[in-house]
């Protein structure tokens, strides 16, 4: 065990002394690779910054508030258990949705939304859809969803982009057979509906996680522009169109139940009753938007702020954000993250290649990391901007850890090294030591100090190791001065070995005057070091004769003198 521990730690050390300081730059290449790849092929990034972003935009301090002109006429469980008596259960008669509009159109609404897709005839009421057919008819502002199935079912459909009401052509973006090409699509029964010209998806389309974040605004159908209900509604009240991105990261107004609520059953019997007890314009100038949150008509949706969210309130939520202007713009894309993670991969590895003080690497790297998370949660909170900076930070972390353990590791392999040289030889061992005294007016600090210890480390040939002894206690023990120790250890019988490290350790003391140069250490600085050789039995206690091969070292030290000019 101890051989296979010993191979291990000479393996270890060989390695790193091989490297040197380019592992950091061998380990960035790699993760360098690995961000490529990512945002490629794998996308957990992405799937990062999803997440990252669902927690911010659900605890946000500052959250925008729901337009007070924004109304959910809701059909819920109380409308659809009040209304059952006369009307039965859903779907009511049209007659209903005819009066209930009738009604609302009094008030004179800026718009009437209803996010009910009326796709086929109510066969045992044909009067019904009659009557609701004028109302519509007679109304300008009212808007009716249609939607957009499956691509693979367009073979199967009849209907094409020009046979919609109100589609237009992307400019020259159509080509010559578009009109041709079937796409399947549930448009709205009623004539009146689609001669009004007032049609819009209302298609919702979760992340490949299956929560909601993002509201398609249009669809792309071979050069036409399918447009949404909250484009559409958008358009109808005077916000233009042209900044708006296809895909709108939704700019959440909060949990569900944000907006105001009327419940449909109330509405519909004030109606009907003599003496009125809802004020007499309370839907004007609002845009009124029927739906349902009922769990029963399976219209609740996963998303950023819920679990089970009503599809009526992520449709207001997306006219909200168009009638504003205040959707979430996200810096997304490949560029982006791949441009952010490699800086701030490379940006820690230079400063690990470079022998920056590990400690301050340490506080900058997690101050950094804080900053940007901050910025982050700041920006969405105060700004209408998501920074997606999740991944790279990622990224960075997992570099950071890397190398860090690479660091602490190299430490560990060479002082566990030396320590089973010693215990390796049977008679004992020898050791060459090469203390480095340092003597100026102030205590270096710890950062030269490291720096210049990385510096020799990566300057020895023979392995060994590089210690420092801080000068900054109290007292008398004040007199001493800072000082690095580098020690190496050989079989006492290696005489090799012997002269090869003696040769490393004079070349190094040849090389000391430029490293000490090179680290900016104070020009009234002085510096002594000395060569001394002792011995080790494993027989004896190591401590004890640690203890006086250093003292010896110094000893010889101060009678030599010997001064690095």
């Amino acid at each position: 065990m101890l051989k296979l521990k010993l191979l291990i730690n000479q393996w270890l050390a060989n390695v790193t002394r091989r490297l040197h300081n380019s592992f950091y730059l061998y380990l960035s290449a790699l993760l360098t690779v690995l961000v490529l790849l990512d945002a490629s092929v794998f996308h957990v990034g992405e799937n990062m910054r999803d997440r990252a972003f669902d927690m911010m935009v659900k605890n946000r301090i500052v959250v925008p508030k729901a337009d007070a002109d924004i109304v959910i006429i809701d059909i819920n469980e109380a409308s659809l258990s009040a209304m059952s008596a006369e009307y039965g259960r859903w779907p009511w008669p049209r007659q209903v949705l005819g009066e209930f509009l009738e009604n609302i159109e009094a008030q004179q609404p800026k718009a009437v939304v209803f996010d009910i897709l009326f796709s086929d005839p109510d066969v045992y009421n044909p009067d019904s859809d009659a009557y609701f057919n004028e109302v519509i008819a007679s109304t300008q502002n009212t808007f009716f969803p249609m939607l957009r199935l499956s691509e693979a079912s367009d073979e199967l459909s009849q209907v094409t982009p020009d046979m919609i009401p109100g589609i237009k052509r992307a400019g020259l973006a159509a080509d010559e057979n578009s009109t041709t090409k079937p796409i399947a699509i549930v448009l709205p029964h009623f004539e009146a509906a689609l001669n009004s010209q007032h049609l819009g998806t209302h298609n919702i389309y979760p992340d490949k996680d299956g929560i909601v974040r993002e509201y398609r605004l249009w669809h792309d159908e071979n050069g036409w522009v399918l447009p949404s209900l909250p484009l559409a509604v958008g358009k109808f009240v005077g916000k233009s169109s042209d900044t708006l991105p296809q895909n709108m990261l939704i700019n959440w107004r909060g949990k569900p139940f944000t907006y105001q609520f009327a419940s449909f059953s109330d509405v519909y019997a004030d109606m009907a009753n003599k003496i009125k007890k809802r004020p007499p314009n309370e839907f004007k100038d609002k845009i009124v938007i029927i739906g349902s949150t009922a769990p029963s008509l399976f219209d609740l949706k996963a998303t950023a702020m819920a679990k089970a969210h009503p599809g009526v309130e992520i449709l207001a939520t997306a006219i909200d954000n168009v009638k504003h202007d205040d959707y979430l713009k996200v810096w997304r894309g490949k560029t982006p993250y791949i441009l952010v993670s490699l800086a701030l991969i490379w940006l820690t590895a230079m400063a690990f290649f470079r022998n920056v003080d590990r400690d301050k690497v340490t506080t900058i790297f997690s101050s950094s990391q804080i900053i940007l998370i901050t910025l982050s949660y700041l920006a969405i909170n105060f700004t209408n901007t998501y920074l997606d900076l999740t991944g790279p930070i990622a990224w960075a972390i997992m570099y950071f850890s890397v190398a860090k353990i690479y660091a602490l590791a190299n430490d560990r392999a060479m002082q566990r090294l030396l320590a089973n040289d010693v215990e390796s030889g049977k008679k004992g061992a020898a050791i060459l030591l090469m203390p480095i005294m340092f003597e100026t007016r102030e205590p270096l600090s710890d950062s030269i100090l490291k720096k210049l210890q990385h510096k020799i480390e990566q300057e020895i040939q023979q392995q060994g190791t590089v210690e420092i002894l801080k000068g900054t206690q109290s007292g008398i023990w004040g007199l001493f001065s800072d000082m690095i120790i580098v020690s190496w250890a050989y079989r006492h019988d290696d005489e090799a070995t012997a002269t090869k490290t003696e040769q490393a350790a004079k070349q190094l003391g040849e090389q000391l005057s430029r490293l000490i140069q090179s680290t900016g250490i104070p020009a009234n600085t002085t510096a002594r070091y000395i060569l001394h050789t002792g011995a080790l039995n494993t027989e004896k206690p190591m401590a004890n004769q640690w203890r006086g091969l250093f003292a010896q070292a110094i000893i010889k030290l101060d009678i030599l003198e010997g001064e690095i000019q």
